[in-house]
């Protein structure tokens, strides 16, 4: 199994129906799977049997192959019909559609057009889980940031994780805020690495990360009580 299906998997904890479904779902793909091996093992050593039973002796064997011998496939022919690429493994991008918001969960990516394998949307309350989950399964914390959305009154944060594997795997964990009460949850006590992330996101965004020991400016004047990077800042 790859890392990135196994990080999707591990990742459907934080949305147990979700999870269900596709353990559901896994389960009977495997079930088919065996019972279709099983199904061709069978035909194979049912067709071996008669081809036994029927075997031509060593001279019509002879006989059958000159009278063959012109109507063999041209060299390469057979190689051609055989060389037809196995499916890809891998599970494929699940991009959303353009109607409607998108809903909580999991969704596969792109990774050379989007920079990432997963991208996980959830509630404010899980980001905290999310990241025992990152950790648990050997990720490390990139980045956190934050994007303004002022017309719809929201602040999106976004955590950033990646691994050292040789198969990339970058995941991206969002969630959304209410610009008006820009709170979440620290994650430092999960990621001790949080700290020096968290302290510039609120530097730029004003985003509060509640229970954060030491939540003071890191790139701003230690004084300072702007923050820049929102869409209404004016210097």
């Amino acid at each position: 199994m790859s890392i990135v299906e196994e990080t999707r998997i591990a990742l459907l904890e934080l949305f147990p129906e979700a999870a269900a479904a596709d353990a559901e779902a896994r389960a009977a793909a495997q079930a088919e799977a065996e019972e279709k091996a099983a199904a061709e093992a069978a035909a194979a050593a049912e067709e071996q049997d008669d081809e036994m039973e029927t075997a031509p002796d060593e001279t019509d064997s002879m006989e059958l192959e000159t009278e063959s011998a012109d109507d063999s496939p041209v060299e390469g022919e057979a190689e051609a019909d055989s060389a037809a690429p196995e499916a890809d493994a891998k599970p494929e991008p699940e991009e959303p559609e353009e109607e409607g918001p998108r809903e909580n969960g999991v969704m596969l990516t792109d990774h050379a057009a989007r920079g990432t394998a997963i991208d996980v949307l959830c509630d404010p309350e899980q980001v905290v889980e999310a990241a025992k989950i990152m950790d648990q399964e050997g990720f490390y914390l990139e980045s956190i940031t934050g994007v303004d959305w002022i017309k719809d009154e929201k602040l999106e944060v976004i955590y950033d994780y990646n691994q050292f594997g040789l198969e990339p795997c970058r995941v991206a964990v969002r969630t959304f805020i209410p610009r008006a009460e820009p709170e979440i949850v620290t994650i430092s006590d999960v990621l001790p690495s949080a700290d020096w992330h968290e302290r510039e996101t609120h530097d730029f965004y004003g985003i509060k990360f509640t229970g954060h020991p030491h939540l003071i400016p890191i790139l701003l004047p230690e004084d300072s009580v702007i923050h820049p990077l929102l869409k209404d800042f004016k210097p």
